[in-house]
């Protein structure tokens, strides 16, 4: 290959100031990947509430709701308010609200913009409850389903007890259930993302018509992830999904197929910074740019290393420390300290978490925006 095709054109496209490591962000590609997930929601008559995890970007929440999203979803309480300061109106929280003080955020939070928040037990029903009758409101909420992930939510044999129970709490309006279980097929992570989906759909469709039978007037039925979510969409009874990285894309939504290389819309920029040997270099971004939750030769995947190097298909992006990011290249390859890479990270949405602010790309060039919603984990 020719000095600098897996770069990014060094001096070309980085403008004074910029420095590496740093996220760049193709603002042409996430409208198209915003597109493309709300015509999919639509076409499968199902509403779009994405994930924004990925992004932590008010800005580009906005542009999600303006393609016809019907609001949006937020991790932690923290999250959801720097979404509402930044001017969404429409938020659920998918994760399950506990604590005195979080409920009264949660009550406060209610009064600025429609709000739904998750619950999976008594006590954080109770809480809820008690915040949202002190603050003299209605606060929504969705009971949260174990569906094989083995991680939060309530198994859907017990469903109907505890929903019961939630109902009758004055201050809390049970509207529906959701959950997040990704990519797994009968317990087991799979690539047979249609089935998966599928398998999903069924079981909360399934719940959802136990509870109404059981004389919970159950409206929602959230579900999906980026890899699962029109498939699961595909099965009646299902009201809602909640992808989150198909807004940028990344290598692991590649590698399940879910879209082309060319859709990533985020990429890591770094510098090399010594090639200490013809076979291995080192760039100036380690475990604090990338993350590393996505580990390399992990089922169902399998990837070989924890990005994609565009420009150089056989790199393989090795290991990292804090600082060091060590790339195993060819020989041959032309790569030399002072030369720009950019990568694909295995998972865009800690990635991005890690650092302060992002650059936008657009006709008029690269602009910096705070992450505004980086490090919410309250």
């Amino acid at each position: 290959m020719e000095r600098n095709e897996a770069a990014v054109g060094a001096g070309e496209r980085l403008a004074d100031g910029i420095d590496t490591p740093c996220v760049v962000i193709r603002s042409e590609a996430v409208d198209a990947n915003i597109a493309a997930m709300a015509a999919e929601a639509a076409r499968r008559g199902v509403q779009l509430r994405p994930h924004v995890k990925t992004h932590k970007l008010p800005e580009l929440a906005h542009r999600q709701v303006a393609a016809g999203a019907c609001g949006i979803t937020a991790a932690k309480l923290s999250e959801a308010e720097a979404m509402a300061d930044g001017g969404i109106g429409d938020i659920f929280v998918a994760y399950p609200v506990v604590g005195a003080v979080k409920a009264r955020r949660a009550a406060e939070l209610a009064r600025r913009v429609r709000l739904l928040v998750g619950v999976d037990s008594l006590a954080g029903a109770r809480q809820l409850s008690a915040a949202a009758e002190a603050a003299g409101l209605a606060l929504e909420v969705r009971l949260e389903i174990e569906s094989g992930l083995q991680r939060t939510g309530v198994p859907p044999e017990a469903a109907l007890a505890l929903a019961r129970e939630i109902a009758a709490m004055p201050g809390l309006s049970l509207t529906g259930i959701f959950t997040y279980r990704g990519a797994m097929l009968g317990g087991a992570p799979t690539l047979d993302l249609r089935a998966a989906g599928h398998e999903e759909g069924r079981l909360m469709a399934g719940v959802a018509e136990t509870l109404r039978r059981g004389g919970i007037a159950i409206r929602d039925v959230s579900v999906g992830s980026t890899p699962t979510a029109i498939y699961a969409a595909e099965i009646d009874g299902v009201t809602e999904i909640r992808p989150g990285t198909y807004v940028f894309q990344d290598r692991m939504q590649t590698a399940f197929g879910v879209c082309r290389p060319e859709d990533c819309a985020a990429e890591v920029w770094a510098t090399v910074v010594s090639r200490p040997a013809p076979d291995r270099i080192v760039i100036d971004g380690g475990s604090k740019t990338f993350a590393t939750d996505v580990q390399p030769d992990k089922p169902p995947l399998h990837l070989q290393g924890f990005g994609r190097v565009i420009g150089l298909p056989h790199a393989v992006f090795e290991r990292m420390n804090e600082e060091h990011g060590v790339i195993r290249i060819s020989p041959d390859d032309t790569c030399e300290p002072g030369d720009m890479l950019r990568i694909v990270p295995n998972h865009i949405c800690s990635t991005v978490n890690l650092h302060g602010s992002v650059y936008v790309s657009g006709k008029s060039g690269l602009r910096r925006v705070p992450v505004a919603a980086r490090g919410c984990i309250q």
